[in-house]
């Protein structure tokens, strides 16, 4: 689903990183676990797998470049990845809209 190998071929440095990601969704989806905590809250593993298995290389890719562009110290890096691999969906739209609205208000595009 999230073409790996394109992933791969698009950021050869990253390869460790998303190694991670993908080492991370797995460990999720073989869960045996009742619920997975993710922002604070119980979230049923049966509802993390469903929304793990609809992720493609455009999700992965937002997470990467939320991941690098992110200049605050995060304490725990794997709740922080787990959450924004669940979240990517559901933000990563509103977060490219806000990034041409931005640009177009500041005449960085034409609209």
């Amino acid at each position: 689903n999230i073409d790996y190998d394109i992933l791969l071929e698009r950021n050869p440095w990253d390869k460790d990183l998303l190694d991670g990601y993908v080492e991370l969704m797995l460990e999720i989806c073989c869960s045996t676990r009742e619920s997975v905590r993710i922002c604070g809250q119980e979230v049923p593993t049966e509802v993390v797998k469903s929304r793990f298995l609809k992720l493609n290389s455009e999700h992965i890719g937002y997470v990467m470049d939320s991941l690098k562009s992110n200049t605050a110290k995060i304490g725990n890096i794997n709740a922080y990845t787990l959450a924004a691999l669940y979240n990517a969906p559901v933000t990563m739209g509103q977060y490219y809209t806000s990034l041409v609205s931005h640009d177009m208000a500041h005449g960085l595009l034409d609209g």
